[in-house]
């Protein structure tokens, strides 16, 4: 049960709110911050307020049934209504909890993408090539703007490593669950025994991060530059363009050439920096929260197997909800790519409320 407390304080925000921004008396960047949180309370503010008169409406329901002289039909409506009352009550109540579960920041974000071929070899690279291409065709679909930061190909035009950024709206709290190792199993054209083999690709996903949300010293990081190399050896130009910054504190290291100048290559590189030292962070206050890690469900480790794309029979499951569509090329495609996303969702929100009961 929620407290009557919590719901009377959200009707009372959504009053205040709508009475601020027809004031006329609030400055644009205030506005629009307003807006967004009272549009969000919109959503949720008529079922506040049916959850607060359920007693009200019950015992009066109540009374009728259970009053001597009422009419039997009278009665009979009663019954039902109660019935209907108390599972429309059921139902107001997860949406309210739901609505009142912790937001995680980073939900709303920008997204960076890296894809990495596992094991496997030509074929895992192969794979993904084929999971870069995916995520492309679910942004196009998505109107998100895809844009990439690093790429390294392998033979037959596979990858070895690719990194993207991703933008639009609540890019990170769709994506965020497709952080593991995705898993292949087909037969590869080089295969002349028609054996299925089995290949990987890791998929990390990491909230894009301004320079106002994390603060970087300077003091804190080694620039090193260096010529770009290209495959085989190649050069890819002339000068030391290439560049590789490491954060001293935690070691980490980022490697950036594929831009010709080397101011690109250290704006990208300090993009992906901060996108992994803010993720760095976020892991440890969950650890310092819970250490039960329990939950297969957005716990982002880029170790756990989470899905598997089987080409023989043309299906595609997720592990972690034990989910199964045949529908292999579609998802692929990027048609049905947002049934596994919302059913994930659908099971981390649930969990979440599990905790709160």
């Amino acid at each position: 049960m929620i407290p009557q407390k919590t719901i009377e304080e959200l009707i009372n925000k959504h009053s205040i709110l709508e009475n601020d921004l027809s004031s006329g008396k609030i400055d644009k960047k205030l506005f629009a911050e307003k807006s967004k949180e009272y549009s969000d309370l919109n959503d949720i503010i008529e079922i506040a307020k049916k959850y607060l008169s359920y007693e009200k409406d019950k015992t009066n329901l109540e009374k009728i049934l259970n009053e001597q002289n009422s009419d039997e039909e009278l009665k009979k409506m009663a019954i039902s209504e109660l019935k209907e009352l108390k599972l429309e009550h059921e139902t107001n109540e997860k949406k309210l909890k739901l609505f009142l579960l912790p937001k995680d920041e980073a939900d709303k974000k920008n997204a960076i993408i890296e894809i990495r071929a596992g094991t496997g070899g030509l074929e895992a690279s192969l794979f993904a090539a084929d999971l870069f291409k995916m995520y492309e065709k679910v942004s196009h679909k998505k109107k998100w703007i895809l844009e990439l930061i690093s790429i390294s190909r392998s033979e037959a035009g596979g990858l070895k490593e690719v990194i993207a950024s991703i933008r639009g709206t609540n890019i990170y709290s769709t994506l965020k669950y497709e952080s593991g190792v995705h898993r292949v199993q087909r037969v590869p054209d080089t295969e002349t025994q028609g054996r299925v083999h089995t290949s990987a690709a890791t998929v990390a996903v990491l909230p894009e991060v301004e320079e106002v949300d994390l603060k970087i010293n300077d003091s804190d990081l080694r620039i090193d530059v260096f010529r770009a190399g290209g495959p085989g050896g190649q050069s890819v130009n002339t000068t030391d363009s290439a560049v590789r910054i490491t954060h001293i504190p935690t070691g980490l290291t980022v490697s950036q050439q594929d831009e010709k100048s080397q101011h690109k290559n250290k704006a990208k590189g300090m993009k992906i920096l901060r996108a992994r030292l803010y993720e760095l962070e976020r892991s440890r206050i969950e650890d310092e929260r819970s250490k039960d890690r329990k939950s297969k469900i957005g716990s982002g480790d880029r170790s756990e197997r989470i899905r598997t794309y089987n080409f023989p029979q043309g299906r595609v499951t997720d592990h972690r909800i034990n989910l199964t569509l045949h529908k292999l090329e579609e998802f692929l495609e990027g048609e049905v790519f947002d049934e596994i996303i919302e059913s994930l969702t659908l099971q981390a929100q649930e969990e979440s409320l599990s905790k709160l009961n």
